[in-house]
């Protein structure tokens, strides 16, 4: 499934799909816990207003036994026999015993038949009263205090079978006989209330999944419509190699309109990224064209006339191809990325090296370096002496009669400052000169001006080391170029 749509309106339909299966189970647990609860209520009321009736005393047969179609009724004796049954229960269970037919029980002290006794009436109630002057037999029994012991049963009254919850409550007769008495509630309304609330979570889940999930799919597609936006107009950018286009950019404020500007910001870097190629290429071709073709015709005029061969002319024009392939290949190489190296570089020492080669220049170049001066910077001797080197180059080219190179500690790293006292670099021109194949005195010749590379390099090289190269008024009058690194940790 690819679709992000897709994904996202699944993803969501599940999500509420076991919120809800939850959330409906604990409804169900809740509701069925509080119905029982109130069955359990009407149960024990049921119980206990049987268990009074024992405990006074009162004939089984006289018992009053409201309600049994509701609350079931059923008492057993210490033995577990049946003694007492509501009048249309015909069998039950969940009690502790099945039984439904009252057993005569010699502990529970039965009421005699309506037909015993019926000519010793007297003597009856003499030996009663009797019995009560001696107090020989109490007069009042007691119910059970303790909680009743609760169960799930059925019980079939007047031939209707029903679930019900009973009640066991304890009862002692005034001639201490314990009984047991179970009484029933119904459980019919938690069952109808438990089904109809189940009834209505099935019915009514599976709409609002199909809502929920016909929701998402459409604002989901409404979130993604700038995406697609985006994609399609990259497509045609892809086609048409058109990197000046850009993609739309939508007005809120979320992550697809920052994916948009991010995109934009992309491809305008892209775009001068491409175009300073394009610029660089086509500059180098014209650097390495008139070199080649003076090269060439000194050696064809040689082939030709060997008497009229120019070699000084021919090294020098090789030189510069040499040169100049060296700074391309390097741009080349700092284009792609590559890291300077770690090793430790002496920066005074460095300075003074570079400038003892130059023993032939135009202009001799005076070094200021303090003695005893630690100016150590991790890098690329080869390429920290090529920026130098390039610098020294630059100041001698267009210094009147002094260049100075100076070294100094400068915050957290080193600054190598050369100047010169030449004409300088006008202020709206000081970041152009940095740029490849840039030359501001266009009258200069070539042998003197170079291919405008040097200062490039230069600024690379010291932006891969983690430094600057600025340039400035200098004292003198000239241009002043300021190279800071990082000192070495």
């Amino acid at each position: 499934m690819r679709s992000v749509r897709a994904r996202a309106a699944i993803g969501a339909t599940l999500v509420v799909a076991v919120a809800l299966v939850a959330a409906g189970l604990a409804v169900l647990l809740v509701l069925r816990a509080n119905l029982i609860d109130q069955a359990d209520l009407q149960a024990e009321v049921a119980a206990r207003e049987v268990a009074g009736q024992l405990a006074t005393d009162i004939p089984y047969d006289e018992l009053e036994l409201d309600d049994e179609e509701d609350h079931p009724v059923q008492v057993t004796d210490e033995e577990g026999r049946v003694v007492i049954v509501s009048k249309d229960l015909r069998a039950v269970t969940g009690t502790g015993t099945s039984g439904v037919t009252p057993v005569p029980s010699a502990s529970a002290g039965a009421s005699p038949s309506p037909g015993e006794g019926d000519g010793d009436d007297d003597s009856a109630d003499d030996d009663s009263a009797d019995d009560d002057e001696d107090g020989s037999r109490p007069g009042r029994g007691q119910v059970s205090s303790d909680d009743p012991d609760f169960s799930d049963g059925t019980a079939t009254v007047d031939g209707t079978t029903a679930d019900y919850r009973f009640a066991a409550v304890e009862a002692t007769t005034p001639d201490g006989v314990t009984l047991t008495v179970h009484a029933g509630a119904p459980l019919a309304a938690e069952q109808e209330a438990v089904n109809t609330v189940r009834g209505a979570m099935l019915t009514g889940l599976p709409l609002l999944l199909v809502v929920v999930a016909g929701v998402t799919w459409l604002v989901t597609r409404r979130a993604l419509r700038p995406v697609e936006g985006i994609r399609r107009e990259l497509a045609a950018i892809t086609a048409s190699e058109d990197l000046a286009r850009r993609v739309p950019e939508p007005g809120s404020r979320d992550e697809i309109a920052a994916l948009a500007r991010t995109t934009n910001e992309t491809l305008t870097v892209l775009e001068a990224s491409v175009e300073r190629q394009r610029r660089f290429v086509a500059d180098a071709s014209h650097e390495l064209r008139s070199p080649i073709a003076s090269l060439r015709t000194q050696l064809e005029v040689a082939e030709a006339h060997p008497e009229l061969l120019d070699l000084p002319g021919a090294v020098a024009d090789t030189v510069r191809l040499q040169v100049l392939a060296a700074d391309l290949l390097l741009l080349a190489r700092l284009d792609a990325g590559e890291k300077p190296g770690s090793a430790t570089v002496e920066l005074g020492a460095l300075v003074r090296e570079e400038v003892s080669q130059r023993t032939g220049d135009r202009i001799a170049a005076s070094v200021e370096v303090p003695q005893g001066g630690a100016f150590e910077v991790n890098g690329s001797r080869g390429q920290l002496s090529r920026v130098i080197g390039n610098l020294l180059d630059n100041a001698q080219r267009h210094a009147e009669g002094s260049v100075a190179v100076s070294v100094a500690a400068d915050g957290r790293g080193v600054r190598v400052e050369v100047r010169d006292d030449g004409a300088g670099v006008p202020e709206d021109e000081r970041e152009r000169i940095f740029e490849r194949f840039v030359r501001l005195d266009d009258a200069r010749s070539r042998d003197d001006g170079g291919a405008g590379l040097g200062l490039a390099i230069a600024r690379d090289v010291a932006s891969r080391h983690g430094g600057t190269l600025t340039v400035d008024r200098a004292a003198e009058g000239g241009a002043a170029f300021r190279l800071w690194l990082p000192r070495s940790a």
